[in-house]
This record gives structure tokens, sequence and C-alpha cells, in this order.
């Protein structure tokens, strides 16, 4: 099953070259190709949930809300490449009297990148996996996609791949422009290969530093998009807790609950006045009795969880507010300490308990939540449960210097697909925190600018030319012209 050094050599050179047949084609040709994937997709979606329900002790209403997403992402990403916004295309026409000097015709677009090797993530079989985001986004972006599957979903992983591949070849697309790998040999022969010209990784921050170090020792390295761990913190205001104290701690208990706290964006840490040690705890107690729970999704992220739930409770200074259990479907554990004891102790907030286990930092009446905050290392989202009249410039300023995504009075686990999100953060939650792995921003990953200096009207590529033949979105001598638009003869 696994895939030999041979058989990864042959897909990625596959690849490549259908990489050199693909990347110029017309966005509605790279559009049909996204929209076969996403029917297909649909079509399938009985065998892909059944297979996933065998695999991954994840619901049926789960497994199928993420198909979905992978299916809306398809088409979101096609309307967003018909309209060329992935191209950022920019015209400036020669001008004598520019400002600094006389101006030639320069000419500026995004071109793909090549192959990428994109890794599989356990914990969501559909929406960071096979057909994920960074392969979706790889796609639309023109590249070609070789896929390392997590074995964690193996049969599922290659049932999907399957389906793309006959998906696409049905469109007319290239072969070879996707394919799967399977094992660790694989793994590193990708990250490797020199026509490999990137790397979307979704995992743990052990397995994704190993693969960055890697492809950074390369004879050339290449760009390296991991995602690799958060922690994601809550601060609550004093007066927020005052105000709606129960309501906080339900939508906590919910939210790092949600998908037995195998969520990336899961709430690890809160920072809450809870000085009522008693009174919170037995809120909490009754609000995660009604929780259900299940198996995690596989015994190496199992051995991962108890390994880091061990650490912190046995840390100095830490009790167990909430006990949880070490059942084959183990119920929520809510750990507790001060604020005092993580301003001593720091490295309490560097721990990711990736499963349903939490950890309440008590703070006292007029404590300074920026310096808590200072503690933290790089996020994907940072919360803060306040009131609309509290002055908190300063939190919010620190926060934003350590997280990528800012969410208020509301729970960060719900990652929409959509133009304005971002999914990433300073490390060592990403890699590359300029970027995003959710959204039409993920495109963006997979291509570079290049610019056309002076160049006659006839060697242009079409998102350049001054008819517009694609019909795109560009902004022409600094003014931004929406797709559809039809350039004036000039």
């Amino acid at each position: 099953m696994k895939s030999t050094p041979e058989q990864v050599e042959h897909q990625i050179l596959a690849a490549h070259a259908a990489y050199e047949k693909a990347r110029d084609v017309d966005p509605d040709v790279r559009g049909s190709w996204l929209e076969s994937i996403a029917s297909a997709l649909e079509a399938n979606a009985e065998e892909l949930v059944g297979l996933g329900a065998q695999e991954t002790h994840l619901d049926e209403g789960r497994l199928r809300f993420e198909l979905k997403r992978s299916v809306f992402q398809l088409r979101l990403f096609r309307s967003e490449i018909l309209a060329g916004e992935h191209l950022d295309a920019v015209i400036d026409h020669a001008d004598p009297d520019w400002g600094m000097g006389p101006r030639p015709d320069l000419r500026k677009v995004n071109v793909p990148l090549g192959v990428v090797g994109v890794f599989g993530a356990s914990n969501f079989p559909f929406a960071f996996s096979v057909m994920g985001g960074d392969t979706a986004s790889a796609l639309a972006a023109g590249c070609a996609v070789v896929h390392k599957v997590h074995e964690g979903h193996l049969q599922l992983a290659l049932r999907t791949a399957a389906i793309v591949e006959e998906a696409l070849a049905a469109a007319g697309a290239p072969q070879g422009i996707f394919s799967a790998v399977v094992g660790r040999q694989a793994a590193e022969a990708l990250v490797d290969h020199p026509l490999t010209k990137a790397i979307g990784f979704t995992g743990s921050t052990a397995g994704g530093r190993a693969l960055f170090d890697r492809a950074c020792r390369r004879p050339t390295p290449i760009p390296f998009y991991g995602e690799l761990g958060s922690i994601n913190p809550v601060f609550v205001t004093e007066q927020a807790w005052a105000t709606r104290r129960d309501a906080i701690l339900s939508g906590y208990a919910a939210s790092f609950t949600a998908g037995m706290g195998q969520f990336c964006t899961k709430p690890g840490l809160l920072f809450a006045p809870a000085q009522d040690s008693d009174g919170v705890a037995g809120f909490l107690q009754r609000e995660l009795d009604g929780k259900s729970v299940a198996p995690l999704l596989s015994p190496k992220l199992r051995e991962g969880f108890d390994a880091a739930l061990e650490k912190v409770r046995s840390a100095h200074s830490v009790d167990v507010l909430v006990r949880g259990d070490s059942a084959e479907a183990p119920r929520p554990t809510v750990l507790a300490t001060t604020a005092e004891a993580v301003l001593a102790q720091p490295e309490l907030l560097e721990q990711e308990m990736f499963g349903p286990a939490t950890l309440l930092i008590r703070y006292r009446p007029g404590t300074n939540l920026t310096e808590l905050a200072r503690l933290l290392e790089g996020q994907l989202t940072a919360t803060v449960q306040g009131q609309p009249e509290e002055q908190l410039d300063d939190l919010l300023t620190v926060l934003r210097e350590r997280s990528g995504r800012l969410v208020w009075n509301a729970w960060p686990t719900g990652v929409s697909v959509t133009y304005a999100q971002q999914h990433g953060g300073p490390y060592p939650a990403t890699t590359a925190a300029s970027t995003t792995s959710v959204g039409t921003a993920a495109i963006g990953r997979f291509m570079r600018p290049v610019a056309y200096d002076s160049f006659a009207p006839e060697q242009l590529p079409p998102a350049l030319r001054e008819d517009n033949p694609w019909n795109i979105a560009r902004r022409v001598d600094g003014i931004h012209e929406p797709a559809g638009q039809k350039a004036e003869a000039r």
C-alpha cells in the first residue's frame, strides 16, 4: 500500500508535465475542472460519508457538513478565478510625465508555482484532506498537486483521490494534474524533489517543523505553508463575567468539546475572574455532563492527548476543576490555575492538549490582562469576551500581534470559507503568518508575481492584453476595473 520512491518519482514527473500543459489555460477551462470535482464529490457523497464513518469515529452529520464545505469551497474558488481576482493583474501604461521620470509600460500578473505537495490532516477527513483547502487552492492557482494522504482515514482518502482523478479526466484536465501517495518515504520524497515548488501541511508542531526544516535545507528552498498548533486563548473581562458568566461558560464548554476537542481552533485557555471555583466547577460539570463523547480519531492522537493532559495536570499550581476520565471515549477535563502561576511559569500557556481538555486561568480583580496576553506564543485565534463600552485597545493590540483572527463575543471553532477569512498566525500556529489556508486568499500562496516590462502587445499573456480577453478584474493606471469590463481602445 505504501508508495515506493519510484512511484513518487513517476507521479511528480507526471504532475510537472500536466502543470506545463495546464498553467496557461483559460479561467473558464480551469473553473470547469473545479466544478467537475465538486459535482463528483456530491454524486459520491453516500459512499464517502460511509467510509468516513467507518474510519474516523465522526458522526454522519459532521462528515456531511465537511463534505458540503469542500464542495462549496471548490465552487467559491471557481467564481474567484473566473473573475481573475487571484491573478492580481496590474497594468501601468507608459507615461513620459510620471512623477519620478518617464515610466515604461509595466504589467504584472500572478503565475502558478508548479507542482505542490499537500499533506492531509487527521482531524478533518474532507475539509483539510484530499480535496481540502490546500489542494483546492493549489489547483485553482494553476498548479498540479501530489497529495500525501493521512493514514488515519486511508480508505476514505484513497477513494476520494480516485474520484478526483476520474472527475478531472472527464473534464479534460491533463493526466497527472492530481494524484495521491502514501507513506513516510513518499512524504520525504515529495518535500525533497526538485520539481516540487511548495508544500501545504496541516498537522502536529513536531511533524510540521521537521518537514519545514527539510524544505529549508533543500539546495533550492521552497515555501512551506504549515499549520502546526494553536491553543486559541479566550480573555473574559470583569464586566463581561459579571454580566453574563453563565452564558460565557456554556459557550466555552460547547466550543472546547466540539469534535471532541480535535479542532485546530479549539479554545484551550480561558482567562477569567473566576474566584468562585466551586460555583464555576459545578456549572461546568452540569454543562459537560450533557455533551456526547466519542473515541479520538486515532490511537496516536489519543496517546498524544493523554501525554499532554498529564503534563499540564501534573504541573505546579494546576488543579483539576472538572475531572474527566480515561475511557475509550473520554469525558472532558477542565484544569485550573492562577494568573500568578502562569506569570511564574509561562510554559503552562504553550502546551496544546489536542482533545477534550482545557485550562482555566483565574485572575484577581484589577489584573492587567495585557500583561498576561504578552506571555502567549503565536496563535490562529484569540477571543475577547467583553462589553462594548470597555476600553480594550491595549489588550486587542497585543492579541493582534499574536494571532491571525480576533474573535469578539463569539467562539473560534467555526471557520467560515469566505473572502475575508484569515486562518493563519505567527509561529508556532503556522510557518507563514502572512498567508491563510482558508478562504479565497488561500489561492495566492501557490502563485508568484511576474512583471512584463516594455513588451509588444502580441507577446503579452491574455491577462495583461489591452482588450482583456478573459474579462477579469484588473488595476489599470491605478484605477480598479471590475471583472466583465472590456477595456476601451487606447
